[in-house]
């Protein structure tokens, strides 16, 4: 389902019940990394559906055969830590060539503004198509920035992959970067005063990883 432009919501059934698994606070720390994974996996495989493909001709075992294979501009994924490592692998199941880049940025608890520590990307990341990945779309300061960072090193073709997103992250990143894909499982309702989006799902770093 589409929203407003640059939004679309995935309602895959198989998503859907995954993402019930994780809303629920009796999902221990190693099905939830596990689901988070395999929402990741959902996820790409929608969002990836419109690359380019050209014409090649194999041999099958019984005789040639006209196929279709990857074309285009290659990937790369782009993990906010922490929490985004955990999308990593379901991603690479289906694109293992993808490049992986990683942007460290926290939120400080008392501005709910982000600051950024680490940045490491592939050094062809401009002749790449690039998704961003972090589970949770709150404020959009972190996400907003991330891309700000990719677009200074050369990145043009930006998509965000969240497993939940608030409608203030939403108008954030899209008021900030109207080019940007935002590919998400669900829109909550709001965020609370702490910059938590309600209901959620919980700190998703902290459940990935067994931390508080």
């Amino acid at each position: 389902m589409s929203g407003p432009d640059g939004l679309v919501v995935l309602e895959h059934p198989l998503l859907q019940h995954k993402l019930a698994l994780l809303r629920d606070e009796r999902t221990g720390v190693k099905e939830f990394r596990e689901v988070v994974e395999e929402v990741a996996t959902l996820m790409a495989y929608e969002a990836l559906r419109d690359l380019e493909t050209e014409a090649v001709w194999v041999t099958t075992p019984i005789a040639p055969a006209r196929a279709r294979m990857l074309a285009g501009k290659k990937l790369a994924l782009v993990a906010i830590l922490r929490a985004g490592l955990a999308m990593v692998d379901g991603i690479l199941h289906l694109v293992p060539a993808a490049k992986v880049g990683h942007i460290g940025i926290y939120r400080d608890p008392d501005t709910l503004q982000p600051v950024q520590y680490y940045a490491k990307l592939p050094a062809d990341i401009s002749e790449r198509r690039v998704f961003v990945l972090d589970p949770m779309l709150a404020t959009g300061g972190s996400v907003a920035q991330a891309l700000a960072v990719l677009k200074k090193r050369g990145a043009t073709h930006l998509a965000l992959l969240c497993i939940l997103a608030a409608p203030e992250g939403v108008e954030r990143v899209l008021g900030e970067h109207p080019d940007v894909t935002i590919y998400t499982a669900a829109v909550d309702e709001r965020l609370d005063d702490h910059g938590y989006i309600v209901p959620g799902l919980g700190d998703a770093g902290d459940r990935i990883f067994g931390t508080r």
